[in-house]
């Protein structure tokens, strides 16, 4: 199978219908498309009634297609939403559409407005796994999942308010439709939640039924005599949670952030945009003065070879920082030139290049070898970071310690590798990183280099690196050994460069950088580390996991980013907003649980630590 979704059969009917041929059917009706989708799923969920004086709202969706389901939802939600209110949509789509598509196929539908052209700019990319849409204006966001629903249902963490059952006929389309969903939907939704569908197919009653709904007939539109109307029966008993991650039972009104650098900043934007006080403590005189604070930073992908959970997850968080950093100030789009280090990666890229998991307009291959990124972004973080503090009450020159945290409000750790002096049971160890910066007289347009190492230049500003080595505790200062590696690395990315950096003022600056032994971050809740091990002590002896895991108050982590701290922190700052407001994850369960602080405790129970 490609590691890319397939796109669907499309065409097109003399009057501008889309049609897959795949199933042989429609997305909607050209004339009565929007008036269908308002009467059978808005009205029919309860809208906007239901989402009245509700912080939040959460709809799920089978079948996005075209969004056109989003965008009614969207409309309508901008005309009766209060201030402060939320609505998130998550649907699944395993054929998506490319943008060009869809913007010609929501043409047909000029009443709604700018919604249509907003939806077509941040369009999903082509890829397999779980990609979000923030539109803060409007207190909106779409969380996408693209492959087989089987797959990707069960996956999903989110508790829905509504559903859309959408997608084709269930008669062309029996996947969509098939009994084994709605146990899945039934498990995602919210007390009281409501379904609609336009469908009242027997199978589909019957199915809705063993799964626990109360299902009931009601008109239909158009031709179509009949829908349905369906809802919860009785409340479902919530299943275990080993990996601490479910949300706050309460809803925060005000986060404490310990940690000023890209992380902490990522997330207090996060939390600021959904309306949230925000307060930040910083060890350190400013923002980004430990490894967040290099002249310039580079956000590209790290792709791999096998389509595993820890590959998609890693492209998930690489899209995720595309979207919340386009347009911000110090954000800069450039294509990056990544050759192989060694042989070893030569055939680690051939593989990716041969069945890879991003689209033309985002990878193709370099002549002589190698990777083009499309669409990668240089970062300079001084502009950034205070950027995304605004309006944060943030506090410097403070040390915080685990006594001064005892309080309810919740905290997020995002400290680097000071995290540990917190935590002291993580296990996370610092890299020492150095890098060489200088400025040159000429202005060269936007461009990078990898190969192992990277080289970026912006404007008159050059810098390169970097090393990566163990760090154990004290000073951290720069050494002329590894200006000599980078400037070994330098003469291999690019002799011109090396030339021209040696004529002018080199400036190093090192810092640490937090890593785990698995290289994948920490972020979630905090679990109590005593008692997860008593509760989960018979691990060790094989048995399953049944019991939630015990947490450490409400203390949350976004630490451990390694050398990727600025593809991280957004999907980060998304991931902890989830859990502090109880909304829809923005990643996979299995993520989730690949990046939770709870697995480093598991991991040590089942090697028998």
């Amino acid at each position: 199978m490609s590691r890319l979704p397939p796109r669907p059969d499309l065409s097109w009917k003399e009057d501008g219908t889309p049609v897959d041929g795949r199933v042989g059917d429609v997305y909607f009706s050209r004339h009565n498309g929007l008036e269908e989708t308002r009467t059978v799923f808005l009205q029919g969920c309860g809208l906007p009634g239901r989402w009245k004086k509700q912080p939040s709202f959460t709809i799920g969706e089978l079948g996005f297609g075209t969004g056109l389901n989003f965008l009614a939802a969207w409309q309508l939600w901008r005309e009766t939403r209060l201030p402060g209110q939320w609505l998130h949509f998550v649907s699944f789509e395993g054929y998506p559409l490319d943008r060009a598509d869809a913007a010609r196929a929501l043409s047909a539908w000029p009443e709604l407005g700018d919604l249509s052209s907003k939806l077509a700019e941040a369009w999903p990319e082509r890829a397999y796994g779980v990609q979000r849409m923030v539109q803060a204006e409007d207190g909106v966001t779409l969380t996408l999942h693209t492959g087989e629903i089987s797959e990707t249902l069960p996956q999903a963490s989110m508790l829905a308010d509504a559903w859309f059952l959408d997608g084709f006929s269930p008669a062309k389309n029996d996947g969509m439709w098939a009994e084994t969903l709605w146990p899945l939907v039934r498990e995602r939704c919210r007390e009281g939640a409501v379904l609609s569908t336009f469908t009242v197919a027997g199978s589909v009653r019957r199915g809705l039924a063993a799964a626990g709904f109360e299902v009931e007939k009601r008109p239909g539109f158009g031709r179509k005599r009949e829908r349905l109307e369906v809802r919860v029966a009785n409340q479902q008993a919530r299943q275990p949670d080993p990996y601490a991650l479910r949300p706050f039972e309460t809803r925060a009104g005000k986060v404490r952030i310990i940690g000023a650098g890209i992380a902490g900043a990522c997330a207090a934007r996060t939390l600021l945009d959904r309306g949230l006080e925000v307060e930040v403590i910083d060890a350190a005189t400013g923002p980004a003065e430990a490894a967040s604070g290099n002249p310039l930073g580079l956000v590209m992908p790290r792709l791999d070879a096998g389509d595993t959970v820890q590959a998609r997850l890693l492209i998930d968080a690489y899209l995720a920082a595309r979207r919340f950093y386009a347009g911000r100030p110090g954000v800069t789009e450039t294509d990056v030139a990544q050759r192989p280090k060694d042989e070893r990666e030569a055939e680690r890229i051939a593989k990716i290049l041969a069945d890879p998991p991003l689209g033309l307009e985002n990878l193709e291959a370099l002549s002589g070898g190698g990777q083009l990124h499309k669409q990668a972004l240089i970062i300079e973080p001084a502009t950034l970071i205070h950027s995304l503090l605004e309006g944060a009450n943030c506090r410097f020159g403070e040390t915080i310690r685990m006594e001064d945290l005892q309080d309810e409000t919740p905290t997020i750790l995002a400290a680097g590798h000071s995290i540990t002096s917190l935590l002291d049971w993580l296990q996370v160890e610092g890299r020492l990183g150095q890098v060489e910066s200088c400025r040159i007289e000429v202005d060269a347009p936007a461009f990078a280099l990898a190969q192992g190492d990277y080289f970026i230049a912006l404007g008159e500003t050059r810098l390169w690196g970097a090393t990566f080595e163990p760090w154990t505790g004290g000073e951290i200062a720069v050494n002329d050994a590894a200006q000599d590696a980078n400037m070994a690395a330098l003469e291999r990315l690019d002799p011109y460069w090396r030339q021209m950096a040696q004529q002018a003022e080199i400036v190093s600056r090192a810092g640490v950088r937090a890593t785990t032994p698995d290289r994948l971050p920490l972020i979630g809740r905090v679990p109590d580390p005593d008692e997860a091990m008593k509760v989960f002590d018979g691990v060790r002896h094989g048995q399953p996991l049944k019991d939630d895991a015990p947490l450490a108050g409400p203390l949350l982590i976004a630490g451990g980013f390694g050398s990727r701290g600025f593809t991280w922190g957004p999907w980060a700052g998304e991931i902890l907003a989830g859990l502090l407001l109880s909304e829809p994850a923005p990643a996979t369960i299995s993520a989730l649980q690949a990046v939770s602080p709870m697995r480093q405790i598991l991991r040590r129970l089942k090697r028998g630590g």
